[in-house]
């Protein structure tokens, strides 16, 4: 059976030959560059390691790794269609805090400030991201002014995408799908209701999250307005998308949205139904009504109480499924949601059993967790949300090795 044939047979609940792996097709399950240039060279691979996503420091996995670790899904993104096939030479070198090489791609702008923390520029010099002296990877650069207010009638959200854009992006979706048997996973253009505010323009608004949540509670038709605003942009992004890709791919991306907490979801499940549901069914609507793609929602956090709602708008598949947070034990989520939910994720626990048990404890975890989510399938295989920097490669292998020899059906 084919990687793609694998994929599709398992995300329309049907048992493949074994549970597909994933490995960073989507970008909050991938592996930080320094650990996986650790793993290629325990494979005796000698290259050099490109950076596909430079926030957050993670690798561009090469054809030979996939290969040798039975991952089954490549990511398709405009942003790093060119990059995936460029010499790493043709990036930009930097040498990481912990003294290891690695090549960005080619236009990453990177400042250092005083104290020495790395700081993400845009072309103008402006930095948006900052990396503390000796971390991990950047995070946002957030203006939190107290008297800020969010301005709706100020914000536009994109609803078109550059031509350019669409050519690499359909140009790279037929090479890898010309040139590999591996399932593709369309991202771009899609919506983060939860943290709207976070994504307002810059030099429009200082709006700040809390305030966004409680516009949802004292600014309903507003609010309502701006999320209506949101998804007819992304529906018209969508489109283009649909047009440049059509059936090269059998997933897309259409939600980011973080909404829970290690403990809790980040607001009333009443809440959730009564303003953020209207706008996923109208999404996942024309979605189904207009391509043959799967939903897929990223969500971390303990989420337990929408996920009823997200399968009411039409949701197909959910990641990172985080069963180390509240109320997500993977027996539960199976049990519930198994027969009409994809879970792309829960099989290794990234907080607490990846970085910090023997090779041996990843083991068991992962035939544990993959022994109740396989059935019936329904299921993808990867490791819950990025691997870091501190995490053993010997235990990274270990992972990826009995989710292959347990996948089996």
């Amino acid at each position: 059976m084919t990687s793609r044939e694998r994929v599709f047979k398992a995300v329309n609940h049907e048992e493949p030959d074994r549970v597909p792996i994933d490995l960073g097709a989507m970008r909050a399950s991938g592996v930080n560059a320094v650990v996986y240039h650790k793993m290629k060279v325990r494979m005796g691979l000698d290259t050099p390691t490109k950076v596909h996503d430079p926030m957050q420091i993670l690798a561009e996995i090469e054809p030979e790794f996939i290969e040798r670790c039975h991952i089954d899904v490549l990511p398709l993104e405009a942003a790093t269609a060119d990059w995936a096939v460029m010499e790493a030479r043709d990036g930009v070198r930097r040498r990481l805090f912990c003294g290891q090489d690695v090549w960005f791609p080619p236009g990453t702008h990177i400042a250092v400030d005083a104290d020495g923390n790395w700081l993400l520029c845009r072309d103008d010099g402006e930095p948006y991201a900052r990396m503390p002296r000796n971390g991990f990877y950047f995070d946002f650069i957030r203006s939190t002014m107290s008297d800020g207010r969010i301005d709706p009638a100020a914000w536009r959200p994109r609803d078109t995408v550059p031509e350019e854009e669409l050519e690499r992006l359909a140009r790279h979706a037929r090479r890898l799908h010309d040139q590999t048997d591996k399932a593709l996973l369309g991202w771009g253009g899609g919506i983060s209701l939860m943290g709207l505010s976070w994504l307002l323009a810059d030099n429009i608004t200082q709006g700040r999250l809390d305030e966004w949540y409680c516009m949802l509670v004292e600014e309903k038709e507003t609010a309502h307005e701006m999320m209506a605003r949101y998804v007819d942009a992304a529906i018209s992004c969508l489109k283009l998308y649909h047009q440049a890709v059509g059936d090269l791919v059998f997933a897309w991306g259409i939600a980011s949205d973080d909404a829970g907490t290690q403990r809790a979801p980040v607001m009333r499940p009443e809440l959730f139904a009564e303003m953020i549901l209207p706008h996923y069914r109208r999404l996942c609507d024309w979605v189904h009504r207009n391509t043959n793609w799967k939903t897929f929602l990223h969500s971390c956090g303990s989420i337990y109480e929408f996920i009823p709602y997200w399968i009411e708008a039409g949701i197909d598949i959910l990641n990172p499924v985080q069963i180390s947070a509240a109320n997500m034990e993977p027996e539960r989520l199976k049990r519930e949601f198994g027969d009409r939910l994809v879970f792309w994720g829960g099989g290794c626990d990234t907080q607490h059993v990846l970085p910090n048990g023997s090779p041996d404890e990843v083991r068991e975890h992962v035939r544990h967790n993959i022994e109740i989510f396989k059935p019936g399938g329904g299921f993808v295989f990867t490791q819950v949300h990025n691997i870091q920097q501190n995490v053993p490669p010997e235990n990274v292998e270990a992972m990826l090795d009995a989710a292959y020899e347990y996948g089996r059906y």
